[in-house]
């Protein structure tokens, strides 16, 4: 029974922790969520079965574990611009943390350990690949996640069920939003500008997948049968959802244009990215029974709804490295400006 399970959850109000949290506890499990809540911890509401401790991954110690029977582990820096410009935090945090919170939680007597790596370690492939295909990591992000998912997965044994999930690229609407996502920043920019920005040269091959579809896997791995998913390794995604990215441009301009009543063009922009891979999920839709709900268009239409309503807006906070460039250079102000633990009230 879920009600007296607890579910450490890392990364809890991140982008997917915030979606993943009030599922859980709506399911009946208990909620430890640990972050260091980098985009404030009001995303998270209140509730009777969760716990909030703001507490940095790299620095978790065995009392945190205490009474836990499973993890997802979603804490990372979450893009290759970020893991590109924070290079070391990125090996600490999304390679590092992650195998030692493993390893506490293994110690402690937990039960599951769930790693949500990316599919963007295969980074350019001709070929369509499954979870057994060669990997080719172009990015620190990537490299560190395929690190990760290899030290974690040496931990499975008969009483710790290990599973790792490459999860396409999320999209659609969570209240620790992001518009540095391919699909949402497609509908951010044909909402607000009239016109959707779309990077060169359109030809590149990404599978997509709803931030609820992804919380709806990690549910379904909390207690799926041992034996299909222990050791395992689940590309997580959909061939529906599987875009050429110039197809998929004109599909959300499109979403768009008719939410606006006015035609939206593609504007293209920057060089031609060479991340470009198809993946094949029929793992996880024979093994788990799970398909996709969500299509990009509903995606897409989902956010201008709270665009339109005024719940939803582009401001720092939800661009990843903006924001965190932005927490640098305030800290670093605030450093040099502090005396006796204040600025003007000392």
């Amino acid at each position: 029974m879920a009600a007296n399970e607890v579910v450490l959850v890392t990364g809890a109000g991140g982008y997917i922790g915030s979606v993943l949290v009030p599922k859980l506890l709506g399911k009946g499990y208990k909620v430890k969520a640990i972050d260091r809540f980098f985009f404030g911890s009001g995303k998270l509401f209140p509730h009777v079965g969760l716990e909030i401790i703001r507490e940095d991954t790299r620095y978790l110690k065995p009392d945190h574990f205490k009474d836990v029977d499973y993890v997802v582990d979603l804490v990372a820096i979450s893009n290759d611009p970020s893991g590109a410009l924070f290079e070391d935090a990125t090996w600490q945090i999304n390679h590092a943390s992650r195998v030692k919170t493993a390893e506490l939680a293994k110690e402690a007597g937990a039960k599951r350990y769930i790693l949500p790596s990316s599919c963007s370690i295969y980074g350019f492939q001709n070929e369509v690949v499954d979870e057994t295909s060669p990997t080719n990591p172009l990015t620190v992000y990537a490299k560190a996640n395929e690190k990760a998912e290899h030290d974690v997965l040496k931990l499975a044994c008969k009483n710790y069920i290990v599973t790792v999930m490459r999860q396409a690229t999320i999209f659609g609407y969570s209240p620790r939003m992001r518009f540095d996502l391919a699909i949402n920043g497609m509908t951010y920019g044909a909402y607000n500008n009239k016109k959707l920005p779309l990077m060169r040269d359109g030809s590149q091959y990404r599978p997509m997948l709803h931030v609820q579809d992804t919380t709806d896997i990690m549910c379904l791995l909390l207690s799926a049968s041992p034996n299909q998913v222990n050791g395992e390794v689940f590309n997580a995604g959909s061939e529906e959802n599987t875009y050429n990215l110039g197809v998929l441009g004109q599909k959300i301009a499109k979403t768009v244009s008719k939410y606006l009543g006015e035609e939206v063009p593609i504007e293209w922009y920057g060089d031609p990215d060479n991340r470009s891979y198809r993946a094949s999920f029929d793992k996880i839709e024979k093994t788990l029974g799970w398909r996709a709900k969500w299509s990009a268009e509903e995606g897409c239409q989902e956010i201008l709804e709270k665009l339109g309503s005024g719940e939803l807006e582009k401001t720092t906070e939800t661009i990843t490295l903006d924001w965190y460039q932005e927490m640098v250079k305030w800290h670093k102000i605030i450093k040099n400006t502090e005396m006796y633990g204040g600025i003007l009230d000392i």
